[in-house]
């Protein structure tokens, strides 16, 4: 079994100025360590029995407090043996039948992986030839620490089988608190919830491929709500496969957090010599309040995660032919469509499904990953060198996970699907799901895939997964592999996706799945951008935005500005583009049919757009007024250097009638992460102040009316 864990933590470049920051402190005794971040302090310590022990986690101590072993929250790596009193991350049966395990310390190593000092300590079982290596990452700049464990099998004979491994566990100072997650189902993702931590284990699991939320947790102790104060502890977990978070608190108070890879119906069987390793899960802790989580993770993904080709690039404005023509495509009415976009400013444009073999309908042609000769006879290549003449570069839509029972792929291979013999085959969408764990189906998926690309100059590739995952049946892999299906599905995934990318650095690549639905620091890593939701009601978008800019960075982010109004409210076009030049923009309509006025607006507002994406796709974003909190949303984005700033404000409703001063001293909006000395300007308001009155004092936005907008950008001057 091939290590997964998430290559972050190989692509990371050294940062000296970071570097020297990191801090491990090391005790005298050389059994004890302090680790650091900006703000916090993760204290171990082995303890007389030889057991490496959780001594802290939160706020910084003094290194040298002396510690008394009843004063030990947990063991590092709680294992399923002994005494009940955690929740165990590592549980394994050895070839004699024992599932007990005991371990004891051997040593411990310190390293510097991607700039960013590393300690790894080794513990053994004490008879069984199992040697478990945790490794703890310290990110200081962003107040987290990265865990992940790696697992071997010293032993010369016999399999030790894996039945529950997480990425790593926390404890928490005794408290009462509260937990925020995201949750959600299709056209409704990043739904936030929040809800108290009493006595007992909290599950957040995915068991089907699909989330719809996130892996990304806040714990603060309850009535210590202000956004921008306040202890945090904070975690992610980096993997888009099935994952499992628990929140246990025992009846003495102690809050412990595990989370990894959900081992429900999975097992690894580890031969001699063999190991496995974890993804890497992250945990954090901030004194600056939730808006410090979004910080700190955003920056994150921004500066560090996102493929580095694209990392620092401002994201091109999209047109997406979906809502124009669904599958009925063909060489004269996308270039129509492509005529109009280009008219506007658009700058990539995309064919999304029905371009492929045998793609009439969606029961058809999955699979089967060549040009549909009946729409397109002269191949795509007649086309795109027309829209490439245009000045825009092109883009098509895939789904490689699928395939159609009504496709030549599956024709040929009908083995090559999930499947248990004897069992009912499940469809959805008309769909089954190709085995990618099979080594056979990843090779024709990347040589299918990788020949699309280089017989064409394709610049954008939209990835979609719409299935949510069934049958995960292996009839043909040896016993001891078929329940490690999904793990295996998950490498070949990231090894796909790697290998397409590397073939083809210059290709811009978005991840999708029916929305929202497979979402997290896995993804991003290798992709340049998700597909929120299928939900592209401005009004619903406004809320799941606010959710998503919580966790991700605005420039991951594509909203496209298109016909659905789910609400029957008739919210105007311009509305519609404020809502989505808020990320990377992009437009759905069948633009064909719009009017010179229309027409206008969207050329008015892809104008507007390109003059601020640069702050919007490379700054900070604060998220100064939520729409759970009021009938609005006030969005504000600050550039590296602070002096230039881009405030959205969307009205959602009719605010009570006041007179004139009392509705500007209600509508007051204190701005975040400007130079207090600096004088800025507000265009549209023809006024200045500091930045310090606009963060201490605030300034009024006269945004009047139900389902208005106006973004307004700021300069120092």
């Amino acid at each position: 079994m091939k290590n997964i864990v998430s290559y972050l933590l190989i692509t990371l470049l050294p940062l000296s100025f970071f570097a020297q920051n990191n801090s491990i402190e090391v005790g005298k005794d050389e059994r004890s360590w302090n680790i650091y971040t900006k703000s916090s302090t993760y204290k171990l310590k082995v303890d007389r029995n030889n057991i490496v022990q959780v001594v802290y986690y939160g706020n910084k101590l003094e290194p040298d407090r002396d510690v008394k072993d009843w004063e030990y929250w947990g063991n590092e790596i709680p294992v399923r043996g002994g005494f009940v009193n955690s929740k165990s991350i590592l549980e394994v049966i050895f070839p004699d039948g024992v599932r007990d395990i005991e371990l004891e310390y051997k040593k411990y190593e310190i390293t510097d992986i991607g700039g960013y000092k590393t300690i790894k300590i080794t513990q053994q079982d004490k008879y069984y030839p199992l040697e478990v290596n945790s490794f703890i990452r310290i990110l200081p700049e962003y107040d987290f620490i990265e865990k992940w464990i790696e697992v071997r099998n010293l032993g010369k004979k016999g399999s030790i089988k894996i039945e529950k491994l997480s990425s790593g566990s926390i404890f928490l100072p005794d408290n009462a608190y509260e937990l925020t997650h995201f949750s959600g189902i299709w056209g409704h993702e990043f739904t936030p919830q929040t809800t108290r931590l009493t006595q007992g284990t909290k599950t957040i699991e995915v068991k089907d491929f699909k989330s719809y939320g996130s892996s990304t947790f806040m714990i603060r102790p309850e009535k210590e709500n202000d956004r921008y104060n306040g202890k945090v502890w904070f975690g992610t977990f980096t993997y888009s496969g099935n994952w499992r978070l628990d929140f246990d608190k025992s009846f003495y108070g102690k809050i412990q957090v595990t989370g990894g890879i959900n081992f429900w119906d999975q097992e690894v069987y580890l031969k001699p010599l063999q190991s496995f390793t974890t993804p890497v899960m992250i945990y954090g802790y901030t004194e600056e309040g939730t808006n410090g989580v979004t910080q700190n993770l955003a920056s994150y993904s921004r500066e560090k995660l996102l493929p580095q080709t694209y990392r620092d690039k401002v994201r091109p404005v999209l047109y997406n032919s979906w809502y124009a023509t669904a599958m009925d495509v063909n060489e004269e009415q996308q270039l129509a469509l492509a005529r109009e976009a280009k008219n506007m400013g658009v700058e990539m444009f995309v064919i999304d499904d029905g371009w492929f073999k045998g793609r009439i309908d969606e029961k058809s042609g999955l699979g089967d990953w060549t040009v549909d000769k009946n729409k397109f006879p002269n191949g795509l290549n007649s086309l795109i060198e027309k829209v490439n003449a245009m000045g825009l570069q092109f883009g098509l839509w895939i789904e490689p996970e699928m395939v159609n029972p009504n496709s030549d792929l599956y024709r040929a291979h009908p083995d090559w699907v999930f499947y248990f013999p004897n069992r009912t085959r499940h469809e959805g969408r008309n769909q089954l799901i190709l085995n990618l764990a099979r080594e056979d189906v990843y090779q024709y998926l990347y040589k299918s895939l990788n020949k699309v690309l280089k017989e064409n100059n394709i610049k954008f590739i939209k990835w979609d997964m719409n299935r949510h995952m069934t049958d995960p049946g292996f009839a043909s892999a040896p016993a001891e592999e078929q329940r490690a299906v999904r793990i295996k599905y998950v490498e070949n995934l990231y090894r796909l996706v790697e290998s397409l990318r590397k073939d083809f650095p210059e290709v811009w690549f978005e991840n999708c799945s029916s929305g929202g639905g497979r979402i997290d620091l896995g993804m991003i890593s290798r992709y340049d951008f998700n597909w929120v939701s299928d939900n592209t009601d401005p009004v619903d978008r406004i809320f799941i935005q606010d959710s998503y800019l919580t966790l991700f960075p605005a420039n991951t982010m594509i909203s496209w500005v298109t016909h659905e109004d789910w609400h029957k409210l008739n919210p105007s076009l311009e509305f519609k583009f404020d809502v989505c030049m808020a990320g990377v923009l992009g437009v759905g309509y069948d633009i064909t049919k719009w009017n010179d006025a229309q027409k206008q607006v969207a050329k008015k507002k892809i104008e507007q757009y390109k003059e601020i994406r640069e702050v919007i796709h490379k700054g900070k974003t604060y998220r100064i007024v939520s729409p759970f909190d009021e009938n609005r949303s006030i969005l504000q984005y600050v550039s590296v250097n602070q002096k230039e700033v881009v405030v959205f404000v969307y009205n959602l409703g009719e605010y009570p009638r006041q007179s004139v001063e009392e509705n500007r001293r209600s509508k007051l909006t204190k701005l975040k992460g400007l130079l207090p000395d600096a004088t800025y300007k507000i265009e549209d308001m023809n006024s200045t102040y500091t930045g310090k009155y606009l963060m201490e004092v605030g300034i009024y936005f006269p945004v009047g009316g139900a389902y208005n907008s106006h973004i307004y950008s700021i300069k120092a001057l």
